[in-house]
């Protein structure tokens, strides 16, 4: 099933995938502040990071969000569980068999395979927080 989701899916799709991705951006936004915070490092260094954290984060944002179409939506859901963005409460809302798949496909991401789209894993854990990044 990742084709085209059932009608009432893509609806409750439609909404969440707003909701996840103001989510993705403010934790984004609030890792950065928290990075510039701790001032470590020197000026050009700060920078560095937090342009390198904002590249990685541009890219996992398009991977997540960018192909906004009907027969993406199981993976984007997939991906946006595996980045930590989707509660069970929120995947609750969609089908049995749409729920089966996106766990089916965390689940094999969780046992070390590749990334649902083919490419790099995500540096975001279960928390959604960048590895390696420090968040207050």
């Amino acid at each position: 099933m990742l084709g085209n989701i059932p009608e009432s899916d893509w609806r409750h799709f439609k909404l969440v995938h707003q909701v996840l991705l103001e989510r993705f951006c403010q934790r984004t936004l609030d890792d950065l502040g928290a990075m510039l915070r701790a001032r470590e490092g020197s000026a050009h260094e700060q920078h560095r990071r937090a342009y390198e954290l904002l590249v990685d984060r541009d890219e996992e944002l398009a991977r997540a969000f960018d192909d906004f179409r009907r027969s993406t939506a199981v993976m984007q859901l997939a991906i946006m569980r595996r980045m930590g963005l989707l509660s069970d409460d929120e995947l609750s809302v969609f089908s049995e068999q749409t729920q089966k798949v996106v766990r089916g496909v965390d689940s094999l991401r969780s046992a070390g395979g590749a990334a649902p789209n083919g490419g790099p894993a995500t540096p975001l854990g279960n928390s959604g927080v960048m590895e390696g990044s420090s968040v207050s």
